[in-house]
């Protein structure tokens, strides 16, 4: 297995919490290979002795994987011959079984590289640099940052990476919203990602001095339990004592969702949107084949505060509405707050335009936040 300890679900090959997968994503682009009865067959195999080794759940592991061999003595998947329709029939087969959204088959054209002997946390270098490149052009998921009417803050976070060079633009973006009166974080189109920048992200909006004790990951592996806090300090100013509202849709997936969640049980802000995804249960990508890999739960997270987590049933929003309009809502909460709070004639009178502005904003499409609207092949 190559893994770190992930929890994401939107984004192809791209993982999430307490760990990195070391592959980099296909695209649903990416042409087709055709597979044979003893290719299937050893995909199966290996398959199986994954979910039985690997998933949190031993009993329900054991199960799945007892399901997947006798689909294939049933010859169930005799007429696929094509590596993607393999993989999307192997994934209906995990989550049908388990409801589990991180259980994940994908599929890519470039040959995987072999599995890494001995060390889990080692990773071919030509992986690194795609993966690197890859998402220095999304720009590490930090898609828009900018100041709304009435100096209200605006992020939009697409993904939270799980590469160190993401952590100067996280803290660039960050500083930049010091001098907003409110903050927005958008993670509507956020399918997830790593705890260690949810960290950093966290850590701006508690006080100086304070450690948060964000969230807890319980690991199959060892029988263990994986603490997770917010650092000691971060460059530049805090965020904390802002308003904050946090946007969410049926599209924020894992490490996203937790994000949501840690902001929610911690009452850090506002959650503003439509209910998440509902996938709490980080793992890492096992090897299956040279194009095809499993995303396989190794854990489950378990918050501090509520001593449960999210798997199954998303995290509910503070404030309920559609997600196309949760940027208008939140927008028009913010001011509204801000309004309440101002101490001269001048701060109101431009507070109220910026409201009715805000007011007048347009929905955003609704296509891009329903649950299926993009194809997932993320983990």
């Amino acid at each position: 297995m190559i893994r770190r300890l992930a929890l994401a679900i939107l984004v192809p090959l791209a993982l999430a919490a307490p760990a990195r997968a070391q592959f980099a994503p296909g695209s649903p682009d990416d042409p087709d290979t055709p597979i044979d009865a003893r290719t299937r067959a050893a995909v199966v195999e290996s398959l199986a002795v994954a979910v039985r080794d690997h998933y949190v759940f031993a009993d329900r592991g054991a199960a799945l994987a007892k399901d997947l061999r006798q689909r294939l003595a049933r010859h169930e998947y005799d007429r696929i011959t094509g590596s993607r329709e393999f993989a999307d029939s192997l994934l209906a087969h995990l989550q049908s079984t388990t409801h589990d959204r991180h259980l994940r088959v994908h599929y890519r054209y470039q040959p995987l590289p072999p599995q890494p002997a001995g060390d889990d946390h080692a990773a071919d270098a030509g992986e690194l640099r795609r993966q690197l490149e890859l998402e220095r052009v999304r720009n590490f998921g930090f898609e828009r940052v900018q100041r709304l009417a009435g100096n209200v803050g605006y992020l939009d976070l697409r993904s939270f990476s799980g590469l160190p060079q993401a952590q100067a633009t996280a803290v660039a973006a960050m500083n930049f919203l010091a001098n907003a009166d409110a903050v927005i974080i958008d993670v509507r189109r956020n399918g997830g990602g790593d705890p260690v920048l949810l960290q950093t992200i966290l850590t701006y909006l508690v006080a100086p001095g304070d450690r948060l004790h964000i969230n807890d990951f319980y690991q199959r592996a060892g029988d263990r339990t994986e603490q997770y806090w917010t650092a000691a300090q971060v460059p530049g100013p805090r965020l904390d004592g802002k308003p904050l509202y946090v946007l969410t849709s049926g599209n924020t997936g894992s490490c996203a969702e937790e994000f949501a969640y840690d902001v929610q049980t911690h009452r850090l802000g506002t959650l503003v949107g439509a209910t998440t995804a509902g996938a709490a249960n980080p793992g890492g990508l096992f090897r299956l084949s040279d194009h095809l890999a499993a995303f396989i739960a190794t854990g489950r997270a378990v918050n501090p505060v509520t001593k449960t987590n999210w798997e199954g049933v998303g995290v509910k929003p503070d404030v309920d509405v559609p997600a196309a309009d949760a940027l208008r809502e939140a927008h028009v909460a913010a001011l509204k707050k801000l309004l309440d709070a101002a101490r001269d004639d001048e701060g109101r009178a431009r507070l109220g335009r910026a409201l009715e502005l805000a007011k007048a904003t347009p929905s955003d499409p609704p296509d891009d936040f329903t649950r299926e609207a993009r194809r997932r092949g993320g983990s």
